[in-house]
């Protein structure tokens, strides 16, 4: 068994780019391998800015000769049927073997060694790689048909064992040799075998290892703030970005000018890790600090002082670019941005952000109005909704879009806004995810509540609803913001009164999503939604948890067993024929059952009155014992027409009873 090494270097690799790189070659280098029979005992990949690696461990010396057995046509068919099987396989016809008038070609594939199978695997997965954007370079571009790379191609190293695959791309041929460190060693380095790769590079100021680079990113960003007291505010995506743009990361602190604190530190953050690809920090008290982390790619002579200066004047022009935008956005009155919405499209055919801005004040008033949203002024809610999208046109969120509403919340604050309004203003977008905070200040919840359903009611109306994994207005994400708004805050909200049965329909399945990965059952979902008209989330949600609990106990299990045999019993006979009495005296499980119901039904339909359906719950659960009995003893199909009708309306009533909780026919088990 033997290992091999590629590495393909390159100029400089997006950074964004590097980690799918590393899962495509893994996955193009199996399938050429696959396709000569041959597969790795373990497949490594790396990835820096300047070169993209793998290592492909165990591989067998050669490949093993195989027979393939071809099915062709019968013995009887058109000679055109036998010309075309004979040119597919390469065959004469005095080479196939008939079996029972069917023609089948026998063809043995020999052994080949894996290094002749690695000359043709390595060109191929250069050709088909597929970059997000790839170029072509040097003379070879000339041609269409030349190779195309995330950058130019500089070099190859292709050793199976310590031996050279050889092969030629776009002009660059393959070999044992590769650069270090662009500054520390950009020498020639010669790699002896897959074994030596990584540690030859390491001693050349090159880790390799992404991994590797990220920790130490990480850790060495963690430390440098700690020395200086203060606590790294964390960013994996961070992380990540500057392990993709160095080859050896050194992470250096600097500071700013404490002046630029006057800034929201939403913005310095952004400004930081957008433009420069800094960390930020805060003090003991947890306010932003004056402070930034770099990550250099070289070990400097002097410890990195030149670089953190330099990093701090270019640091220092951006914070100037955006106190500039900060101070001028205050000067212009909320109210007086809002006016510019009239001339941004919402969608062509919705009209403006002004006219979306206008539906969102009124029915953020309705749900207030309304007593949806208890505790909000409707003052305050309408005031929200009318300013919530004016900092769209602002300069700041026009630099940096991902500010949106928090911008608005700072200006609606400096500029005298109830800090309700505020903080309505701010937060009205959320939440825009899984995990994100879900608001529950009243006036937040009623502008946000009302801010969705507008985008969701006027999409739908439309006619532009998401379709399959299509969502281009992000309406399954505004409908599971929704559910948590109201579920959180548990708001009494009947959806009809607000949306189409179209919608309603979407909500469901929304809900039914959001459900299951909370780790309730999908088909206890389905048992209660099939009940229909209930609009409202949180007494369905109760309704739910209560039928969960309850499927779980032996009651819960036997009675739904009773219930199906009843169902299925009903279903069977048509239902309870019309007309039909009997003037017999029931049978003594009849009799039990009976009583049990005449006591359950009522207690059940009380119970789910008042919305305690761990009450109707214990109701139905009384009905175990009669139902066993009563299939037990009585015979249902009796021969006497009018004691069958009589049995059969009892089951209908078991029925009717559990379904007054849930359609225990979509119930699994």
């Amino acid at each position: 068994m033997t290992d091999f090494l590629l590495e393909l270097r390159s100029e400089e690799i997006p950074a964004r780019m590097q980690d799918k790189a590393r899962e495509d070659l893994a996955r193009l280098f199996a399938a050429e391998l696959a396709k000569a029979g041959l597969a790795a005992g373990a497949l490594l990949t790396y990835a820096t800015p300047r070169r993209l690696a793998l290592i492909a461990r165990n591989l067998p010396d050669a490949t093993q000769a195989v027979s393939e057995e071809l099915k062709g046509p019968r013995t009887s068919a058109p000679p055109q049927a036998l010309e075309g099987f004979l040119r597919k396989t390469g065959l004469s016809q005095e080479q196939l073997v008939d079996r029972d008038g069917v023609w089948f070609a026998v063809i043995d594939k020999p052994g080949r060694a894996t290094a002749d199978v690695l000359v043709e695997a390595i060109p191929a997965i250069v050709r088909g790689f597929p970059w997000p954007k790839s170029m072509r370079w040097g003379a070879p571009s000339l041609s269409t048909e030349s190779p195309r790379w995330v950058r130019p191609l500089q070099g190859i190293v292709a050793l199976f064992g310590e031996e050279v695959v050889p092969c030629t791309i776009a002009g660059v041929e393959s070999g044992a040799a590769t650069v270090g460190h662009r500054f520390h060693h950009p020498g020639v380095i010669t790699i002896g075998s897959a074994t030596d790769y990584v540690e030859k590079l390491r001693a050349c100021h090159v880790i390799v290892d992404q991994d590797e680079r990220r920790t130490t990113i990480a850790i060495g960003a963690k430390m440098a703030a700690n020395k200086a007291g203060l606590r790294l505010v964390e960013d994996e995506g961070l992380v990540a970005e500057n392990a993709g743009l160095t080859e050896w990361p050194v992470p250096l602190l600097g500071r700013f000018d404490a002046a630029f604190l006057d800034v929201p530190p939403e913005v310095i953050q952004l400004t930081a890790r957008v433009n420069q690809k800094y960390f930020v920090c805060r003090d003991a008290d947890g306010k932003l600090a004056n402070a930034f982390i770099c990550t250099a790619n070289i070990d400097a002579a002097d410890d990195g002082a030149k670089i953190v200066e330099g990093n701090r004047k270019v640091l220092a022009a951006r914070l100037s670019d955006a106190r500039f935008f900060y101070e001028t956005d205050l000067k212009v009155p909320l109210d007086e941005q809002a006016k510019k919405l009239e001339k941004i499209v919402f969608h062509e055919k919705l009209g403006t952000v002004a006219d979306k801005v206008e539906r969102v004040a009124k029915l953020a008033r309705w749900l207030v109005d309304e007593g949806i949203v208890p505790g909000a002024d409707p003052e305050h809610a309408e005031r929200a909704a009318r300013l919530a999208k004016a900092d769209l046109v602002t300069g700041m969120v026009g630099e940096f879009p991902e500010l949106q509403g928090v911008m608005g919340g700072y200006y609606a604050e400096r500029q005298g806004e109830h800090p309700a309004v505020a903080a309505a203003i701010r937060d009205h977008y959320k939440p825009v995810g899984q995990g994100d905070d879900v608001p529950t200040a009243p006036v937040t919840v009623a502008v946000s509540l009302a801010d969705k359903l507008d985008s969701i009611g006027q999409f739908f109306g439309a006619d532009l609803k998401p379709s399959g994994s299509k969502d281009p207005f992000a309406l399954r994400r505004s409908a599971l913001g929704i559910v948590a708004l109201v579920l959180d805050n548990g708001l009494r909200f009947p959806l009809a009164r607000a949306v189409n049965a179209d919608v309603l329909d979407f909500f469901a399945d929304r809900l039914k999503v959001q459900q299951r990965e909370a780790g309730v059952r999908h088909d206890l979902i389905d048992a209660v939604f099939a009940l229909g008209g209930e609009d409202d989330l949180v007494r369905l949600l109760a309704r739910v948890k209560a039928l969960q609990a309850f499927v779980d106990t032996e009651d819960g299990a036997n009675l739904l067993a009773g219930y199906k045999r009843a169902a299925n019993i009903l279903k069977k006979e048509g239902g309870v024929p019309e007309g039909a009495a009997s003037n017999a005296a029931p049978d003594t499980a009849e009799a039990a059952l009976t009583q049990a119901l005449d006591t359950a039904e009522p207690a059940a339909k009380d119970a789910i009155a008042r919305e305690d359906f761990e009450a109707a719950m214990a109701a139905l659960a009384t009905l175990r014992a009669p139902i066993d009995s009563f299939f037990d003893q009585v015979t249902v199909n009796d021969a006497d027409p009018a004691k069958r009708a009589a049995r059969l309306a009892l089951l209908a009533r078991v029925r009717d009873a559990v379904h007054g909780v849930a359609d225990f026919s979509r119930i699994e088990g």
